[in-house]
């Protein structure tokens, strides 16, 4: 028989009564020739961690590990039959995660998870914590996921943080392993905490400095009472979430995380204004957008996320002019977002416009009627198709002109009929 016990994330969320999703399992005692015996299959390169015959979920043996180079690969791993437990679980980032429990339901906790658990700190374990830069961005994710439970990080765990960035082992980490843990914090309930977090402990100055610049970086007090565009830039992302969760459509829903990043990237630009001009930011949406292709090249973001973020990036302020704008306007901006070809991303556009609205103090509550507009204005210019001109004999370019000029008739027409409802309430 194996001495196997869960351990980690799915006895962290069994005590917090949160749906366990991914089990892992750790082996004690026992060794790779009787793990495949018993007819496990090994997975594990850098160390052995197998998949069980019959329920495929992780088990691994019990490791130790020692630091050899940098970043989050340098460490040697050590696992054999006399590894103990509570040697293993030394090795796992936060007391919080460095519990386990056995066949019987009994809880080892050799380092106080409990206690944090119950007191919704989350701490390191010990002093290894700093030998690993990816740590800072998990605990980050951990301080989003579970910020609705009311935990907070405990100060010397933030302060290890703290070091772990200022030294530079930041830049170890991979692109692709920045943007998993990014994207998971996207999807959480509070992903604005993840990047407070990194914000509080160096990390965000690291690892996306023109999203950093933007603390500190005034806007007009009229528009937004909150001044800060950092601060502007979290609310925002807070409003995303709602605008992505509460009665959002199947298509929002499914491209939550897309909009949330469309909507960290939307002010970038006001990082680049120089501050004799401010609060003022004349521009910032073009000026943006190199940013926008910056961060999105250096993390391998998927090309979905970056192209909602450049549009919304480059227009969102003419979603909050719309019914300023000429008819004209409203379909070269209908033609740049290629709503033709991409009428749910468009959908996703208007929510991150929104949600930019929205996301000010005082706003939260305001009427956003640019939303039904748009959408008028969208689907009265999708009903013209180069079918009835090419009935009419009309070729080439002839139907192209015919086309544009229908849909300048339909916006105008819907323009007018807004105009006549506000006329009747006013």
């Amino acid at each position: 028989m194996l001495n196997t016990y869960l351990v980690g994330g799915a006895v962290r969320d069994k005590l917090l009564n949160r749906p366990v999703k991914d089990k892992d399992h750790l082996v004690v005692g026992a060794t790779v020739d009787q793990m495949l015996a018993l007819g496990f299959q090994q997975v594990g390169k850098d160390f052995p961690v197998f998949l069980h015959p019959k329920s495929k979920e992780e088990y691994a043996l019990a490791r130790t590990e020692r630091k050899q180079g940098q970043g989050y690969t340098g460490f040697t791993c050590y696992a054999a039959p006399d590894v103990t437990i509570e040697e293993d679980l030394i090795r796992r980032d936060l007391t919080v995660n460095a519990m386990a429990m056995d066949e019987q339901g009994q809880i080892i906790d050799p380092y106080q998870g409990q206690q944090d658990l119950e007191n919704r700190i989350l701490r390191h374990v010990s002093d290894a914590f700093i030998e690993d830069p990816l740590r800072v961005l998990r605990v980050a994710r951990f301080a989003a996921r579970y910020h609705q439970y009311g935990f907070t990080i405990a100060d010397e765990t933030l302060n290890l943080m703290s070091q772990i960035s200022l030294s530079g082992e930041l830049s170890t980490l991979t692109a692709e392993r920045v943007w998993q843990e990014m994207h998971r914090s996207l999807d959480e309930e509070n992903p604005e905490v993840f990047f407070e977090v990194l914000l509080k402990c160096h990390a965000l100055e690291a690892l996306w400095p023109e999203l950093h610049r933007l603390w500190g970086v005034p806007n007009p007090e009229k528009w937004h009472p909150e001044i800060c565009s950092g601060v502007h830039t979290m609310m925002v992302l807070q409003q995303a979430v709602q605008l992505t969760t509460k009665s959002a459509s199947p298509s929002i829903k499914q491209n939550s995380t897309i909009i949330r990043f469309a909507a960290l990237c939307h002010d970038l630009g006001k990082g680049l204004t120089p501050n004799t001009k401010w609060p003022s930011h004349h521009g910032h949406e073009k000026s943006g957008l190199p940013l926008v292709e910056s961060i999105c090249k250096k993390l391998k973001i998927p090309n979905q996320y970056k192209q909602l973020a450049l549009k919304v990036c480059e227009y969102h302020l003419h979603s909050h002019k719309a019914f300023e704008l000429k008819a004209s306007t409203l379909l070269k901006v209908l033609n740049h977002l290629d709503v033709w070809r991409k009428p749910e991303e468009f959908e996703a556009f208007v929510i991150a416009c929104k949600a930019d609205f929205l996301g000010r103090l005082h706003f939260e509550n305001r009427p956003y009627p640019q939303e039904q507009f748009l959408f008028a204005v969208m689907q009265a210019a999708s009903s013209v198709t180069a079918k009835e001109f090419v009935k009419q004999g009309l070729v080439g370019v002839e139907i192209k002109n015919a086309i544009a000029k229908a849909r300048l008739n339909a916006i105008e027409e819907v323009q007018q009929n807004f105009h006549n409802v506000a006329t009747d309430i006013g």
